[in-house]
């Protein structure tokens, strides 16, 4: 199911980051990405047509396909908490 538009634009907007994050997500992806790289990778996958959005309780769950990630962003303050791959 294809996610909203406006809800991922959003998103998009919004997302913000803590320190702990990127080494979060590098560890879990198993990738060395800098911040940077960590930044364009999230707003790619908020960009494609394929990524679909799942709000659970208090978490956006960001799935973006072309990517094999699935991103999860606090549904109050749109702070990146960890991405996984799918």
């Amino acid at each position: 199911m294809p996610a909203n538009p406006e809800l991922l634009a959003s998103i998009k907007n919004q997302v913000c980051y803590t320190d702990l994050v990127y080494q979060r997500v590098n560890k879990k992806l198993k990738v060395d990405f800098s911040r940077s790289e960590i930044e364009k990778l999230v707003q790619d996958i908020l960009s494609d047509d394929q990524t679909t959005v799942e709000k659970q309780g208090k978490n956006y769950y960001v799935s973006g396909l072309a990517y094999s990630t699935r991103l999860t962003i606090n549904s109050f303050n749109f702070r990146l908490i960890a991405a996984d791959r799918l």
